[in-house]
């Protein structure tokens, strides 16, 4: 049963989150001793599935504006339907189970049918890992000047990389990052998002892993700041509002 829901924060923070303990998940706040999920680089189905998993949870989250304008959809199985899915595969197991029993019965009574068994030999094949270790890096400048965006206008830049389990600085003077990166052999697009306090920039990009030399890949990001990057992001206790009117806040 599909299930949607909206999100809200009723009392934004204002804490910086690049001053916090960064973490797998977002960043630990030392003022109120929560750990501040990052749900603002999330697609919506991320975003759907962090919620099914956690929506009994108490979560402080990091969040786009844009994003509690969405609406968010979710699957749930009910008990009823977990049920008869149970209830089938139990009639199954015994319905195989019987059928694997009379054919044993049928093989006792026959005679004289020869059996052939055939084997096979040879080296035990194995599947390489799909996943391939590397680091990204580049320069993120802006379009009209191709210098790096104001430090003034948007300070303390930060980059997210899908693959990557942390962000990373950019460095104001040259605009250069760096980012490790794990991703699946054959990758051909990842989201890449931008952040500077209440600012940020989200896109997803086409890459060629073929082009790594060295565990290395080069990628300059070229932005327009005064269109492509929106004021937007928020810190709070996460609420969700279920569709039809039933209310929950994790807050």
């Amino acid at each position: 049963m599909k299930k949607k829901f909206s999100l809200e924060i009723n009392s934004p923070c204002s804490e910086n989150f690049y001053k916090m303990t960064p973490n797998l998940n977002g960043s630990f706040c030392n003022s109120c001793a929560k750990n501040v999920i990052d749900l603002s680089t999330k697609t919506n189905s991320e975003v759907a599935k962090f919620i099914a998993e956690n929506k009994n949870k108490s979560i402080c989250a990091r969040l786009k504006t844009s994003q509690l304008e969405e609406e968010f959809e979710v699957n749930e199985v009910s008990k009823i339907n977990n049920f008869k899915y149970a209830a089938v595969v139990a009639a199954s197991v015994l319905l195989t189970s019987t059928v694997v029993g009379q054919e044993k019965e049928l093989a006792k009574t026959e005679q004289g049918c020869s059996e052939t068994t055939s084997f096979k030999l040879g080296k035990i094949a194995y599947q390489e890992t799909k996943n391939i270790s590397f680091v990204l890096s580049g320069k993120i400048l802006e379009k009209a000047t191709n210098k790096p965006l104001s430090s003034k206008k948007y300070p303390e830049l930060q980059l997210y990389v899908s693959g990557s389990n942390v962000s990373v600085k950019v460095d104001a003077k040259t605009g250069a990052y760096s980012i490790p990166l794990l991703l699946d052999k054959k990758t051909t697009e990842i989201s890449i998002t931008i952040n500077s306090n209440d600012s940020s920039y989200s896109k997803s990009i086409m890459i060629e892993l073929s082009k790594i030399r060295n565990n290395s890949l080069i990628l300059n990001l070229s932005i327009d700041s005064k269109t492509e990057m929106e004021k937007h992001i928020i810190l709070g206790g996460l609420g969700v509002n279920y569709i039809d009117s039933k209310k929950i806040k994790n807050s």
